[in-house]
C-alpha cells in the first residue's frame, strides 16, 4: 500500500547498527593476572597480541612510572607538593595507552594523569609543577600537544572533541585521547562531548578510568548501565571494555580503536576495568569506604608483576634487565627528589602570560597595575 515502511528492514539495520557499537559482554584479557595467555572467545572484534618487544617497553615505561608515582606521593609528605593524586595500580591504562598514541596526537590528561605525562615524555618537574602551586601548567600544552591537567570533572572532554575535530578538518590523520574517570561519567560534559564527537566524527578516544570510586562514591552509586562502556551506545559510538589491569589487552583494544579514528570512523569509547591503589589524594582516608580485603584482592591483580611474568616465560625478560630497569626508576626518582628539594624562581608577571594569544586590553591594565605595584616595592 501507498506509504507503507517494511518495519521488518528497519528493525533488522537497527539491530545490525546496534551490534556493532556493542562491547564485549566480559572485559577483553589476553593476559591473566598470573602471566598466562588467555583464549578468545566471546569479544566482538579481532584483538592481536602485542609484540614481545612493544610489550617489554611498557613494563619498563610502567616500572618507571610507578617509581616516579610512589615519589611524587612521598613528596607530598615532605611538604614539597600541596597534593597528589595518585594512580598506582593503573599503569597499564596510563602508560599503555599514552604509548599507543603518537608524538602528532593530543592528550587531554584528568588531574590523575601525572603518570601518563612523564611517560609522554615531559619533565616530571613540569608536570608536578601545577600540583607544586609554582604555576597553572608547567608545560607547553602546544609544544607538547598535551593539554593542562584538569581537575573540573569532565570539561577537558569537550576540548578533546573540539581538537579532534580541528584535526580532521585540517584534513590529518591525528587523534585524541582523553582520559577520564569513572565519576566523571556523571557529569554533562561527558555526554556533550560524545554526542558532538559522534555527530562531526571527530577522531577521539574516550579513555574511562574506571577505578571503581570516584572519590568516595562506588560504581553502583554512579550508574545502573551493565557497564559504563554501554554510554557510548546511545551517541552512536561504538565502545569497548577492557581489563585494565592487562597491559596486553590495553594495547590491543587502543590498536583497535585508534585505527577507527584514524580512518574517518570517528570517535570510540573503552572502559578500562581498574583499581586504585591509593587513596583519591594524599588528603583522603580510603579505609573510610573500602575495606583492607579488597585491597589485597587487587594487588594480586597487579599490572607489573602481570606482563614481567608473562615476558620471563618466554626469556624476553631476565634479572639483570629487571635490575637495570629499577635502577633507571631509581635515579629519576633521585633526580626528581633533588630538583624538587630547590625552591622555585617565581615571576608574579608569569600570571599573565599564556591567558590568551593574545592580551585583551582589560589584561594589559591588570598586568600594568601588577608591574607598577612591583616596582613601587623596589623603590622602597
Amino acid at each position: 500500500m501507498p506509504g507503507r515502511r517494511d518495519t521488518g528492514v528497519m528493525e533488522t539495520t537497527a539491530e545490525t547498527m546496534t551490534a556493532a557499537l556493542l562491547p564485549s559482554p566480559n572485559p577483553v584479557q589476553l593476559i591473566d593476572p598470573t602471566g598466562a595467555e588467555v583464549e578468545q572467545s566471546g569479544t566482538r572484534r579481532d584483538y592481536s597480541m602485542p609484540s614481545a618487544a612493544r610489550l617489554r617497553a611498557t613494563w619498563h615505561a610502567m616500572v618507571v612510572g610507578r617509581r616516579f608515582d610512589v615519589q611524587a606521593t612521598a613528596l607530598t609528605k615532605q611538604g614539597r607538593l600541596a597534593v597528589y593524586p595518585s594512580s598506582r595500580g593503573q599503569e597499564a591504562c596510563q602508560v599503555g595507552a599514552t604509548l599507543s598514541i603518537g608524538s602528532g596526537d593530543w592528550l587531554f590528561p584528568t588531574y590523575r594523569e601525572s603518570m601518563a605525562l612523564v611517560t609522554r615524555g615531559i619533565d616530571p618537574i613540569e608536570v608536578l609543577s601545577l600540583l607544586r602551586g609554582d604555576s597553572h601548567c608547567g608545560y607547553d600544552p602546544i609544544a607538547t600537544k598535551t593539554a593542562a591537567q584538569c581537575t573540573p570533572l569532565s570539561t577537558q572532554l569537550v576540548h578533546a572533541a573540539g581538537a579532534a575535530y580541528g584535526e580532521r578538518r585540517r584534513g590529518t590523520d591525528h587523534v585524541a585521547l582523553a582520559f577520564i574517570g569513572d565519576g566523571a561519567t556523571s557529569e554533562g560534559d561527558f555526554h556533550e562531548a560524545l554526542n558532538f564527537a559522534a555527530v562531526f566524527e571527530a577522531p577521539v578516544v574516550f579513555f574511562v578510568q574506571n577505578n571503581k570510586y570516584a572519590i568516595s562514591v562506588p560504581l553502583s552509586k554512579q550508574t545502573k548501565a551493565p557497564s559504563l562502556a554501554y554510554k557510548g551506545i546511545g551517541y552512536g559510538v561504538p565502545s569497548e571494555q577492557v581489563d585494565g589491569n592487562d597491559p596486553a589487552a590495553v594495547l590491543a583494544v587502543m590498536d583497535v580503536a585508534l585505527e577507527h579514528c584514524r580512518s574517518g570512523k570517528g570517535p570510540f569509547l573503552i572502559e578500562a576495568h581498574t583499581y586504585r591503589m591509593d587513596a583519591h589524594t594524599n588528603a583522603d582516608d580510603a579505609t573510610r569506604y573500602r575495606s583492607s580485603d579488597e585491597v589485597t584482592a587487587w594487588l594480586e591483580r597487579d599490572p607489573i608483576a602481570r606482563v614481567e611474568a608473562w615476558l620471563r616465560a618466554r626469556g624476553e625478560l631476565n634479572d639483570d634487565m629487571v635490575a637495570a630497569a629499577n635502577a633507571e626508576a631509581e635515579a629519576r626518582a633521585a633526580d626528581l627528589r633533588e630538583r624538587m628539594n630547590l625552591e622555585p624562581a617565581v615571576d608574579p608577571m608569569s600570571l599573565f602570560d599564556n591567558v590568551f594569544a593574545q592580551r585583551t586590553p582589560q589584561l594589559e591594565e591588570a598586568r600594568a597595575m601588577v608591574r607598577a605595584e612591583l616596582d613601587a616595592e623596589v623603590g622602597e
